[in-house]
């Protein structure tokens, strides 16, 4: 019954601050600048070290630091989502305007997302334990593909999910304010707008595929893995408007997240014969991330003269 209450009031109290921000603090459409982000990234990240400080109290320094040690995990995923936005963004051209409310309904539907796959992850590694060892292979798939691979341009309007809104809905060629949908001589039309959300959900249920099992890597407490989840999402977001502009800068934090789920991959499959504790994960998480900065910042990327 307590933790039915905790779960019941956690989830009244996001929904509240997620009406407030977007009833109160952005109800008139603005581009979002570089300091407001930089207040809400302080905000959010404030928010979950007093929710990790009553997790101390409330569930002991175990639970507190598997919380901690998934929010750095889920914050260092989400930067490789920074990287998707800004492509999405530039090839549908959204005015800077609009991505705020793109970004927020984007989150909200991940945040249901993120739900059902926590609650099946945990499900399966409760009932088939060796599903561990598949999560763990795919952490390591995905972080190889992730290190060898380079990205070229996309051509997004060949993606899948735009081909298939495509054929439910006749798509306008401009936007239409921040409207996802509009009417034109009695007809439904989608906006591009509509679009470039369908494409945003589906790349963070594409990310979740990586992220949820590295957090269950951590933690299957299904509330400290949901709570951890929800407040890395809601600070992307916020990390979005403050870091779209420097992202570049950190070329090479692409190839520090591959190495943390390589390391949480081989956690995974290694258990059976040697646990890694939680605070010694938390150390290497940072220390990569932490390393990763600083190469890009010391090695200053080469450029070709003609």
């Amino acid at each position: 019954m307590e933790n039915t209450i905790w779960w019941v009031l956690f989830n009244i109290f996001i929904v509240g601050m997620l009406m407030l921000d977007l009833g109160v603090f952005h109800k008139k459409d603005h581009a979002v600048s570089f300091k407001e982000s930089i207040g809400w990234v302080v905000f959010w990240i404030v928010l979950a070290f007093l929710f990790n400080v009553l997790l101390y109290y409330w569930k002991g320094p175990e639970l507190a630091f598997q919380f901690t040690t998934g929010y750095v995990i889920e914050w260092s995923l989400s930067v490789d989502n920074l990287f998707v936005f800004i492509i999405i963004f530039k090839f549908f051209k959204v005015p800077a305007k609009y991505q705020h409310r793109v970004l927020f309904w984007g989150i909200i539907g991940a945040l249901v997302l993120r739900a059902a796959f926590i609650m099946t992850g945990i499900a399966l590694f409760n009932t088939f334990h060796w599903m561990i060892y598949v999560f763990g292979a795919v952490l390591i798939v995905t972080a190889l593909r992730l290190l060898f691979n380079k990205e070229g341009h996309q051509d997004l309007s060949k993606n899948i999910i735009v081909r298939i809104c495509k054929r439910i809905f006749p798509v306008t060629e401009e936007y239409h304010g921040h409207d996802f949908f509009t009417r034109k001589d009695n007809r439904l039309f989608a906006t591009p707008l509509f679009l470039v959300l369908m494409v945003i959900e589906f790349t963070d249920l594409v990310f979740a595929i990586d992220s949820v099992p590295a957090m269950l890597a951590i933690s299957t407490d299904m509330f400290i893995v949901y709570t951890s989840n929800v407040f890395a999402i809601l600070g992307l977001r916020s990390m979005y408007f403050a870091l779209s502009g420097l992202v570049v800068i950190f070329r090479y934090l692409k190839y520090g997240i591959s190495v943390i789920l390589l390391f949480v991959g081989v956690k995974m499959l290694a258990s059976a014969y040697y646990e890694i504790s939680t605070e010694v994960t938390l150390i290497v998480v940072l220390s990569i991330l932490a390393l990763s900065i600083l190469i890009s910042l010391v090695i200053k990327e080469k450029r070709h003269v003609e």
